[in-house]
């Protein structure tokens, strides 16, 4: 008999509400796991969690769909975050000058990923590897090693804190994490960039001999996506009220492994930003549970690790099943 064909538009359905249903599941086991899990504090806890990760990785999302890889996400935010430092507080500017600042200073470390990628040639991982460890470096030689603080600007902390419903805990944050969904699911979606990011991602040769100048697509893809570690950074740093000039590393794959989870391939050319919001969720919950049931650290990066190993290997299946 012959196997009927499954459109890759459905099989991406399936593949999100595949991944919906394991959040819904990993929220009830761990439910009944601790008692503490499924209170007010925690829930918003969860949220904070995810926004950070969710935030890289709709950024992410972007320049893996178009067939590249960004490891220096992690890093990029901790720098970006120290910039929002030396802005606002070694230079004086004020708060939504200091913001904007980061921001750009995340499309710019974005921008030189992208070129070193598209103009240079180099290898996606090699690129933003190095780019990981030059973020990590320059954060600490600019901070001195030393976390900076906003003395002068108390109210910057409430960017990522502030109560947008009075009476309820729902942070200014998730809003804009929320906020921040829509706009990269219209642009991915609906937009040019879009289109040529799944184009790339599918047969970049193709797409060069069709006229598109893949190119200048791939820095604003790069770009793109530096903008919105841009933006994590300066909620990361609002969050503390300071810049760390420590860590980082990790985060990478946290948002990598929500993108892959929530559907996208690692080769390219399929994705959607509902998926990458369902994964980042899924991550957020399963880290956080572990902690609320009182699982050591370092089980803790065993299992988040074997998710991530488990996600590829599913993204894997999928290749071979096209």
């Amino acid at each position: 008999m012959t196997a009927i064909p499954i459109p890759a538009r459905v099989r991406g359905s399936v593949q999100q509400l595949l991944a919906l249903a394991s959040l819904i599941a990993i929220l009830v086991f761990f439910s009944f796991a601790s008692p503490y899990f499924f209170t007010p504090s925690n829930l918003v806890g969860i949220l904070m969690a995810a926004t950070v990760t969710g935030i890289l990785a709709l950024g992410t999302t972007f320049v893996i769909v178009s067939g590249g890889i960004d490891l220096s996400i992690g890093t990029g935010m901790i720098l970006c975050g120290v910039m929002t430092g030396v802005f606002m507080t070694y230079w004086g500017w004020p708060a939504w000058a200091g913001v904007i600042g980061a921001i750009l200073f995340g499309g710019l470390i974005g921008f030189i990923n992208g070129f070193n990628v598209s103009v240079l040639g180099l290898p996606p991982f090699i690129a933003t590897l190095g780019m990981m460890l030059v973020a990590s470096g320059l954060s600490l030689v600019i901070s001195g090693t030393k976390p900076i603080y906003f003395k002068e600007h108390p109210d910057f902390q409430l960017l990522m804190n502030y109560d947008v419903i009075p009476g309820a805990r729902f942070p200014l944050g998730v809003l804009i994490f929320l906020v921040l969904t829509v706009v990269a699911a219209v642009v991915l979606s609906k937009t040019i960039v879009g289109r040529y990011a799944f184009s790339i991602g599918s047969n970049e040769a193709a797409t060069a001999l069709s006229g598109v100048n893949v190119v200048r697509w791939k820095l604003t893809i790069y770009t793109i996506a530096g903008l919105f570690v841009g933006i994590a950074g300066v909620l990361a740093a609002s969050r503390l009220s300071s810049a760390q000039p420590v860590g980082g590393m990790g985060l990478e794959l946290e948002a990598i492994a929500a993108v892959v989870i929530g559907g996208t391939s690692l080769q390219g050319g399929r994705g959607s930003i509902a998926g990458t919001v369902v994964g980042a969720l899924i991550v957020a919950v399963l880290t956080n549970g572990l902690r609320v049931t009182a699982v050591p650290q370092e089980w803790q990066s065993v299992v988040v690790g074997c998710v991530i190993l488990v996600a590829v290997y599913v993204d894997m299946l999928r290749r071979k099943a096209n």
